[in-house]
């Protein structure tokens, strides 16, 4: 998996991920790349939880997560991450701990758990090769 990282003008930063192009600012005409990680939490539990759903037969068009993010005041780093999923009255209850549970199996989450290694480098392009510096 690769996405390739452009600056295409004034604050945008964008990410070619295959045919899509994800645009993100710090000006507030897109989101920000933080908003986007935030965000990745909750839309990948909304995964899990929609596909559990479609697996049963039942309509997630009601169902709605709220995510809230306390930040420690001191590192002002996200310190704690609540997704709430608010089901319609007429949800099985007999599945409510189940949809919790398909919740949880994110992908996003698990990689948070068990952070990948980042590395960093800078490569200086030339016109017949690529030379890592």
């Amino acid at each position: 998996m690769e996405l390739k990282i452009k600056f295409p003008g004034a604050s945008r930063v964008d990410a070619e991920y295959g045919n899509l192009n994800i645009v993100t600012n710090q000006d507030g005409t897109a989101p920000p790349p933080f908003a986007l990680f935030l965000a990745s939490i909750g839309t990948c539990a909304g995964i899990y939880v929609k596909n559990f759903c479609d697996q049963r037969g039942i309509s997630a068009e009601n169902i709605e997560i709220i995510q809230k993010m306390e930040r420690d005041p001191v590192t002002r780093m996200i310190s704690n991450i609540t997704l709430d999923i608010n089901l319609p009255e007429d949800f099985p209850v007999k599945y409510k701990e189940a949809v919790i549970r398909a919740a949880d199996l994110c992908a996003v989450k698990k990689h948070l758990v068990s952070p990948p290694d980042i590395k960093v480098y800078a490569n200086l392009k030339t016109e017949t090769q690529t030379v890592n510096v």
